[in-house]
């Protein structure tokens, strides 16, 4: 069994957003058919493009977060109860900011 490199997986994580979000910015910047019916389906198609993007920047954002916790000395303290984040939760999400107790108080 390997031992969790948080340092690889959120720069491979990084890389992987990145590059979905490029990708996804390309197929925004694509021309619409002249046909109308088909140029409605296609806007429907760029309104749920556009849904992932953000969603895509918005795991961006926390890896970078996850990256700055790390290079501080602080990844994988919970931001709200300061305890240790269990190394099974950091390990299936690897930019968690909360342990498991505080992140369900939040929802």
């Amino acid at each position: 069994m390997s031992s969790f490199d948080p340092r690889s997986c959120l720069a491979t994580l990084a890389t992987d957003y990145a590059a979905r979000a490029s990708a996804i910015r390309q197929d925004l910047r694509r021309s619409h058919s002249p046909d109308f019916a088909e140029q409605a389906q296609q806007r429907q198609n760029d309104e749920v493009l556009e849904a992932l993007l953000a969603e895509a920047e918005a795991a961006q954002r926390q890896v970078t977060h996850a990256q700055e916790r790390l290079a501080a000395g602080s990844y994988g303290q919970c931001l709200r109860c300061a305890q240790a984040i269990a190394s099974g939760r950091l390990q299936a999400m690897p930019m968690a900011e909360y342990c498991l107790a505080c992140a369900d108080q939040a929802q």
